[in-house]
Formats: structure tokens, C-alpha cells, sequence
């Protein structure tokens, strides 16, 4: 596994932010809990936070100071999200926005860097804000600081990975084997025959483009043309792309399909807690009972199943539309999941998912697929879980990553 993850971090970052700068009743950029833990839920989205164990460990990793002049990094006190909201119609928030240029004017007054942490299906837009420091710029390059970021959990690679203050943040879910199972793994068997195909899960939502979702497409390109000036993929993409090979995927007699596909987004549309925990028990058990787990973008070029996935100690599916994925410079995502380039065709895209999840099936032993789902999960908890992330956070900030790749064979 990488080294240091979720213990010792790497450099241990002094943190400033101000509360002053944060609206009453508005949650607080996610890494800030540990530090404002009054503003902390132990349950969010009616089920348990997947902060609770970081809200523990925070002030290992970072330190907070009142003083933005002591501080390695300024952070924006709440999420982009809160501006920009979750959808390319939501408004934009211009009073919240104004106290965050507000707090960047002094971040940069003072001569620091900023990060912002942006966790919106919006996340891959830019956002016009003063970062402060810039490390990269020539006359900076014998300073001790660190250039300031933005966290997005959407991201295309090949835009995104040319930008050096642009970074990638995974979606945050709670520990499922701890909640659910008391921290211990359901384990899948492996037939040392090949004789049982694998099988691949999926529950959610996909269906066709509908004249009207064209439309909509239109209407989106023309507001991304205007606003970001760049050419922009389909909102909708996602739905279609999911509708179009998982329907190929179930014709497929060498692997097992385990297809819940909902019309709607079941979960989101619940009336109630009972039934959003049905909605979201039924999708825990669909990973579960899987092998594999395909993970495909939906209205942003991010999966939250891929996270899920691991965080159940199951491998990813991923069809590759342009993903960025965590510290790409650290873990061989390889070893973890199967990564799918999309292909020109849906059912070309499907016959390419088949053949590698057959190839990768067969070239593990059955000790070896049990260990990889353990490997899984425990790359999860160590990167990808609050803790694990933050943890590993001030790698991102380190003035000369000379290692690009660590090995995560277990040794």
C-alpha cells in the first residue's frame, strides 16, 4: 500500500480560515470540521456522516492557526458548491460570493496561497477568484511557499492536468463495512476453474436522450460556450451512455449482469428516510453481491459509485470519458480497477468492458482475488475516505514530487 497513508502525513500543513467569512447556517469547507466541529452533523443526507472519523483525526494531519500570517495554506471556509450550486441553472450565489473574493483579497494582501474546495456536478468550471501565491510563476521559484489549488470532484484529464493549481478531490462516502458489517469485509469466492463467469453490478439511473433532454443539451453547450468559452459535453451524456451499454453488457452470455436501471434518480426523488434507506440498502447490496462494478460518469465526468465501490472492497468498472482520478502521481489506479476508454460505439464500448474484465478476472488466482478486495477497501480507507484523503493532502503541496508513482503491492 502507499506509504505514510492515514498515519504520519508527509508535512504537517498549518491551516487558517475565518469564520467571519462564512454565512450563518452554512456547512464549512469539509476539511475545516475538525476545527469547527460545531458545525458538524453526525448524520448527513439522513444517514451517518462520512466525516465522523476525521471530525477525530483532523488535528493530526493539519494544524489550525488564528494567523494567517503563521499559515502554510488559506482556505476558502466554505465549499465553491455554495456559490455555485449543483446544477448549470442553479444561480449563482453573488452575496456569498462576495465574501469569498473578500477572504481571497486577503489571503492575497497577505501573501498566501488558497485553496478551494469545489464538490458541485459544476466542479469542472472555472471559478474567478484570486488564488494568492503562485509558486510556478519564475520570480517565486526560490520560495518556501506553496502555490494555491482548487479541490474539484469533476475534472476532464485533458484539460484539467495542464492547470498545476487544479487538483481532484473524491466523493466522500461513510466506511458501509464499518456501519453494516462491524469492519469486516464480505468476502467474494473465486472459482479456480473459470467456470463461473464474473459478475458485473450496477443500480441507478439511465435512460435515452429524449427530444426534450436534446434541447436541454443545446441550451447547456450555448451557456458553457458563453460563460467558460470552451465546448462542453452533454449534461445528459452520462444517462445515455449508461442506458446504451448497459443494454449491450446484458446480452452478453460470458459475463453475469446484476442491472437495477431506474428511470429517475430513485434516491433524490424519496419522500422519506424509510424509503431513501430501502433505496440506498438495495445499492449497497447490488455492489455487494457483484464481483465487479461498472462505474460510468453521470451528469458530471465523476462516478460517486467508483468510491462506493471501493469503500466495499469491490473492483471498479470505469468507463474512461476523459476521468482524472485522486493522486494519479502516487497510486497505480491499475491495480485497482479496470479502466475502459470509451469507444466510438456503445457496442463497441461494451465488447471492450467484457474483454477486459475477462482478462483481468482470469489473470487473478482465487488467494488473489481475495486479497485485491481487500486491497480495495483498504485503499479507501488509507486515500479516499476523508481521513485517508486529508491525510494524504499535503502531498499536493510539496514543492518537488520527484517520486511520481508508488508501488501499492502489499509487501
Amino acid at each position: 500500500m502507499p506509504q505514510n497513508a492515514n498515519h504520519t502525513p508527509p508535512h504537517k500543513l498549518k491551516l487558517f480560515s475565518d469564520r467571519r467569512y462564512l454565512p450563518d447556517g452554512m456547512p464549512p469547507a469539509s476539511i475545516l470540521y475538525p476545527f469547527w466541529r460545531d458545525l458538524h452533523h453526525s448524520e448527513l443526507q439522513s444517514w451517518i456522516s462520512p466525516y465522523n472519523a476525521y471530525l477525530e483525526s483532523g488535528n493530526i494531519f493539519f494544524t489550525f492557526t488564528p494567523s494567517l500570517e503563521e499559515a502554510d495554506l488559506a482556505i476558502l471556509p466554505m465549499d465553491w458548491r455554495n456559490i455555485r450550486g449543483d446544477a448549470w441553472r442553479s444561480p449563482q450565489d453573488h452575496k456569498v460570493k462576495h465574501l469569498a473574493q473578500a477572504f481571497a483579497e486577503k489571503v492575497t494582501a497577505a501573501g498566501k496561497p488558497l485553496v478551494v474546495l469545489f464538490s458541485s456536478d459544476c466542479s469542472d468550471e472555472s471559478i474567478d477568484i484570486d488564488f494568492g501565491f503562485d509558486a510556478s510563476h519564475p520570480s517565486n521559484q526560490s520560495s518556501n511557499l506553496y502555490s494555491g489549488k482548487i479541490f474539484r470532484q469533476s475534472a476532464y484529464r485533458s484539460r484539467h492536468q495542464k492547470d498545476p493549481r487544479s487538483a481532484v478531490m473524491p466523493f466522500f462516502c461513510e466506511d458501509y463495512i464499518q456501519t453494516f458489517f462491524h469492519g469486516q469485509l464480505p468476502i467474494r469466492d473465486k472459482s479456480p476453474s473459470h467456470q463461473d463467469p464474473p459478475v458485473l453490478s450496477f443500480c441507478g439511473f439511465a435512460r435515452p436522450l429524449s427530444f426534450k433532454r436534446e434541447l436541454q443539451s443545446i441550451a447547456y453547450k450555448g451557456y458553457m460556450l458563453a460563460t467558460q468559452k470552451r465546448l462542453a459535453v452533454s449534461i445528459y451524456k452520462g444517462q445515455d451512455l449508461r442506458y446504451q451499454v448497459l443494454n449491450h453488457l446484458r446480452e452478453r452470455s460470458d459475463i453475469t449482469s446484476n442491472f437495477i436501471i431506474r428511470e429517475q434518480a430513485v434516491f433524490f426523488h424519496a419522500s422519506d428516510k424509510t424509503q431513501k434507506e430501502k433505496t440506498r440498502i438495495e445499492f449497497l447490496e447490488n455492489i455487494l453481491n457483484s464481483d465487479y462494478v461498472f462505474c460510468c460518469r453521470g451528469a458530471a465526468n465523476y462516478s460517486n459509485r467508483f468510491y462506493e465501490s471501493l469503500a466495499c472492497g469491490r473492483i471498479p468498472v470505469l468507463l474512461d470519458t476523459d476521468c482524472e482520478l485522486p493522486f494519479e502521481e502516487f497510486i497505480n489506479w491499475d491495480n485497482y480497477c479496470i479502466r475502459v476508454p470509451e469507444q466510438s460505439t456503445p457496442q463497441k464500448t461494451s465488447d471492450e468492458i467484457v474483454k477486459r474484465i475477462l482478462s483481468f478476472h482470469h489473470s487473478k488466482s482465487p488467494e488473489e482475488f481475495i486479497e485485491l478486495q481487500h486491497q480495495c477497501h483498504q485503499l479507501w480507507k488509507t486515500w479516499l475516505s476523508p481521513e485517508g484523503f486529508y491525510s494524504n493532502f499535503s502531498r499536493y503541496f510539496s514543492r518537488a514530487i520527484s517520486e511520481k508513482t508508488i508501488s501499492l503491492h502489499y509487501q
